[in-house]
């Protein structure tokens, strides 16, 4: 048996009453209480309890890791930011092209068969030097631009368009400015 003597040195600690100060109480458990095996299932929540590597890199948060899984870690995100890096420049590409498309269709409204064509229709004429078609026996129709003084040529020019418009009344008849 045991004796009920208290310990010497507990003996010596003196005891006080306070009606602040509850004692806690045993509680009872319910008739459907179980018992926890001794042996736990794996956790739910994806960390492994020491079956993989050693944890043996310790961040400064406090973090822990094994180097392969920091690794992996380390491609995955290199994998993540080169197929974002190659979607933004996918939709730079489709974004220009779409650019191009625009002004080439408006260049076709405008001139529809000039981008189409080897040929191109409208090419300018290129001057003819007056040295040249007269060499060739032609004769150098004269230029109203060229001549400053309004000379007999510049006349002579001016009777022929004003006759000319004269024979296209007589053919058509007279049409009156209203």
């Amino acid at each position: 048996m045991q004796e009920r003597r208290p310990h010497p040195l507990l003996a010596q600690v003196p005891l006080t009453v306070s009606p602040f100060i509850s004692l806690p109480t045993a509680t009872t458990l319910p008739y459907t209480y179980k018992s926890l095996p001794s042996t736990l299932p794996p956790s739910s929540t994806g960390e492994d309890n020491g079956t993989d590597k050693p944890k043996y890199v310790v961040s400064a948060s406090g973090h822990a890791a094994h180097p392969d899984e920091i690794i992996a870690s380390c491609k995955a995100l290199q994998a993540h930011l080169q197929k974002i890096q190659d979607d933004a420049d996918r939709t730079i590409r489709e974004w220009e092209d779409g650019i191009k498309e625009r002004e080439l269709a408006e260049k076709r409204r405008l001139a529809p068969g000039w981008l189409d064509r080897e040929e191109k229709i409208l090419e300018p004429a290129k001057k003819r030097n007056n040295v040249a078609t007269a060499s060739a026996g032609m004769v150098p129709e004269p230029n109203i631009m060229d001549s400053q003084d309004g000379g007999p040529a510049v006349r002579s020019l001016t009777e022929e368009k004003a006759a000319e418009g004269e024979e296209l009344d007589r053919a058509f008849g007279g049409m009156g400015l209203r």
